[in-house]
């Protein structure tokens, strides 16, 4: 079988040349969409995450505002920053990269976001709303995912998409999106018993597990679509995902490489909820 690689650099190149015109209708106005990125400690892989952010930003005429601070930094003074960013006009997006330090609360930190500045959908409203189907800034990796099946015309209605992971940033919120677009979803996850039987029922595979190449064609049905959140690296030092793409390949009709596949859409995605909250606020303030 012949596998079609899903190009996830190329669709997220057309996101955002579509947030590019929004950005540039919204200067019109006199409104300059602004992300604020919170860095803390040396994480390389932060690092590089939040300077393709940056990059991005300013590709599309966008502000981005880094804050970034030791790994001392103390809870309460990253809640004042979040504070100070909550009542900045200008900041309609807040994105607090993780992981972060142990002595710090990760959900204490997503709490204290505003939800309309909320642009990594990680709030609990943000999340409360999406479950319900209502408007909400949805989280980027899933959304993408989303985007990547419509470019490509894969319809999830009546499939069975089985996610491999249950994280609240990926894994779980993408069985409810893939579950609002009319499948029906199996979650596996490492208390999952003959997790083949069941990943090889599905339609669609979503790997979001971190194990580098844990996917081979054992998995997957033939003519399966299969997207690979993971970002890993092999046994060479090389970028690998959570999918042994050689292996897969030729089993799977549909297929995202590691790199270029799921990856560019978290960034895309981004960007287009930090314009959204820009537009809303423009709406709301008229």
């Amino acid at each position: 079988m012949s596998t079609t690689r899903i190009d996830g650099k190329a669709v997220s190149q057309k996101i955002k040349d579509q947030v590019k015109k929004r950005v540039d209708r919204l200067k019109q106005e006199g409104i300059v969409p602004g992300l604020a990125v919170v860095l803390i400690g040396e994480n390389s892989a932060s690092h590089t995450y939040v300077k393709n952010k940056k990059k991005t930003c300013e590709a599309l005429g966008m502000r981005s505002d880094l804050h970034q601070f030791p790994d001392t930094l103390t809870e309460h003074e990253l809640l004042s920053t979040i504070d100070e960013l909550n009542n900045d006009p200008a900041i309609h997006g807040i994105l607090v990269q993780l992981p972060l330090p142990a002595h710090i609360d990760e959900f204490k930190v997503i709490l204290a976001i505003d939800p309309s500045k909320d642009v990594d959908g990680f709030h609990p409203v943000s999340i409360g709303n999406m479950m319900i189907g209502k408007e909400a800034f949805l989280p980027c990796t899933p959304h993408g995912i989303i985007k990547l099946l419509e470019h490509y015309g894969i319809d999830p209605k009546g499939k069975h998409a089985v996610v491999i992971g249950r994280s609240n940033i990926v894994g779980k919120p993408v069985g409810q999106l893939l579950l609002q677009k009319d499948a029906t979803v199996t979650y596996c996850h490492s208390k999952t018993e003959d997790m083949e039987s069941i990943t090889k029922q599905a339609d669609i595979l979503i790997a979001a597990i971190g194990k580098a190449k844990f996917i081979d064609r054992s998995y997957v049905k033939p003519g399966a679509v299969v997207i690979d959140v993971g970002m890993n690296r092999d046994e060479d030092g090389k970028l690998c995902g959570d999918v042994d793409f050689a292996d897969v390949e030729g089993t799977a009709s549909y297929m995202t490489p590691v790199p270029g596949g799921v990856g560019p859409m978290t960034i895309a995605m981004l960007m287009e909820n930090t314009v959204q909250s820009a537009e809303y606020g423009l709406t709301k303030d008229k």
